[in-house]
């Protein structure tokens, strides 16, 4: 398994890059997120990898950060989701903006990507319910659920909109529970 590259960026073609590394070249598919983050060709870079054998390929992932490389496993978890469709996703939004459409539950921003209909989209918003949180409170994949999530959606069952209860729930503290949560949101939103 090869998790890490660090070597002379040689060349860059979106989505592809090369690293030299000690003289072997490695060729990486990158999300554009981590292509616009690129330094200049022969510079040195590292890249998280994700490693991927087919029958007929071996392809090799490359990602800036370690939020990009879980959420792209967190992708492949998914049910009809494939290394392409991972990578497309996260070129066409940013793991903030993935997660803010996975608590909001909004199909709309990830249909915008090519390549995904709406029966994708709520595909992706139903697996991935639970796996990721609020971004603000515990942006990783695979975090404990937060009483945030909870308050988020008491306060959409009471009739605000989820931007403006989501609004509200980032102010909150990360500890805070749920019911002190819904009050001090609750207080919140009367002052907006």
């Amino acid at each position: 398994m090869i998790a890490r590259l660090k070597g002379v960026l040689i060349e860059k073609t979106p989505p592809f890059v090369v690293l030299d590394c000690n003289g072997v070249g490695y060729e990486c598919e990158v999300p554009m997120g981590t292509f616009y983050n690129l330094p200049a060709i022969d510079d040195v870079v590292t890249l998280l990898t994700h490693f991927v054998v087919r029958e007929d390929a071996q392809l090799l992932y490359g990602f800036g950060t370690e939020r990009e490389r879980a959420t792209f496993r967190q992708l492949l978890k998914v049910n009809g989701i494939g290394a392409k469709s991972a990578l497309s996703i996260l070129s066409g939004l940013s793991v903030e903006d993935l997660i803010q459409a996975v608590a909001l539950q909004d199909t709309a921003m990830l249909t915008r990507i090519p390549g995904v209909g709406k029966k994708t989209a709520e595909r992706l918003l139903l697996e991935l319910k639970d796996k990721f949180s609020i971004e603000g409170i515990a942006a990783t994949p695979g975090a404990p659920k937060s009483a945030a999530s909870d308050v988020l959606n008491a306060l959409v069952s009471l009739g605000y909109n989820e931007k403006e209860a989501l609004l509200a729930v980032k102010q909150l503290a990360p500890d805070v529970g749920v019911s002190e949560g819904i009050k001090l949101a609750l207080k919140a939103l009367s002052k907006s």
